[in-house]
């Protein structure tokens, strides 16, 4: 019989090299995979049980939302608020914070995360995911300082790709793991050990429709990428083209425009969770100014613009548009 390695497994196993990695913490990650067990299954029946649509509300970011974003975002409320290592919670989807009564010895963690990336693909039956970043408390200050700390802090982050097959991707900063879920035991199964983004890839990934509000230096850029014999690939939900980078290599970029100077994409939900996972896959993540985790973060809504990828790329790109 073949040995498996589940992700809670996985966890306790390097505890003697992550300070994190205990049984409280294990505990803790496993309110996030129940809770992508429960998303992954509504998806899987989505075309059956009238979860396609919107809602007919929109989120606190102006956008419609979808069924299914209400649906994930309440699983994880559930499921995270359960734990009592669970201080507060920071969903995409609600205004504030959700938080809870508990003492700095007992709720540790700050739990930070987008439920649904990509959620407008669904009725289309286009790849989506959940993404998560987790902040250690802190021993000082208000609950909000703790929840605003740079991505550099983060003792955890990770996103599940909701595909061909379900993959959970993660790194509590001992590299980066994918695991796989096997629907006949219903766990997350390690199937992606130690994963490192190639140097360089073949591909970029842009909506480079909008090429024409871009700031100077970014079409330059991607005409180079061009010129070097890169095709364009561009799902359009964020976790579906990081997870390819982050297999294949190459780049993928939201740059700011003249409509959106701040960018689009959410600080806390997005951009620090996957240039976490990009950093210790051997990747670079920035805004186009500075590195994606020494942005100190000024309110829990907050966007940036996110250029992600491989090293050969991510220079290339500083040369670029910095000149």
């Amino acid at each position: 019989m073949a040995m498996i390695t589940t992700v809670q497994q996985h966890i306790l196993q390097q505890q003697r090299d992550f300070s994190e990695a205990s049984g409280t913490f294990s505990w803790l990650l496993s309110g996030i995979t129940l809770a992508t067990k429960m998303i992954e299954a509504k998806i899987r029946s989505a075309g059956l049980t009238d979860i396609y649509g919107s809602f007919g509300a929109q989120n606190v970011q102006g956008e419609q939302q979808q069924k299914l974003d209400v649906y994930a975002n309440q699983a994880l409320l559930h499921c995270l608020g359960l734990r009592d290592s669970v201080a507060a919670l920071v969903s995409e989807e609600d205004e504030e914070p959700v938080t809870f009564d508990r003492s700095v010895d007992t709720g540790k963690y700050i739990i930070i995360f987008d439920p649904l990336d990509g959620s407008s693909n669904i009725d289309v039956n286009v790849n989506v995911g959940t993404i998560f970043s987790v902040h250690k408390r802190l021993t000082w200050g208000s609950l909000n300082e703790s929840i605003l700390q740079p991505g550099s802090k983060q003792v955890a982050a990770g996103y599940v790709v909701y595909g061909p097959s379900t993959v959970l991707v993660y790194t509590s900063g001992n590299g980066v793991h994918g695991f796989t879920l096997d629907n006949a035991i219903g766990a997350f199964v390690l199937s992606h050990e130690h994963m490192n983004m190639p140097e360089k890839g073949n591909y970029y990934s842009a909506n480079d429709a909008n090429q024409a509000t871009w700031p100077d230096g970014y079409m330059s850029y991607i005409e180079e990428l061009r010129g070097a014999g890169y095709s364009a690939r561009y799902v359009g939900s964020l976790v579906a083209d990081f997870h390819r980078t982050l297999l294949k290599g190459g780049v993928f970029l939201y740059p700011p425009n003249k409509h959106k100077a701040g960018g689009k994409l959410r600080l806390l939900y997005e951009a620090n969770p996957l240039a976490m996972i990009a950093e210790q896959a051997g990747g670079m993540a920035v805004s186009g100014t500075q590195r994606i985790l020494d942005i100190q973060p000024r309110d829990i809504h907050q966007r940036t613009p996110f250029m992600v990828g491989s090293k050969w790329e991510m220079e290339a790109f500083a040369r670029a548009t910095q000149g």
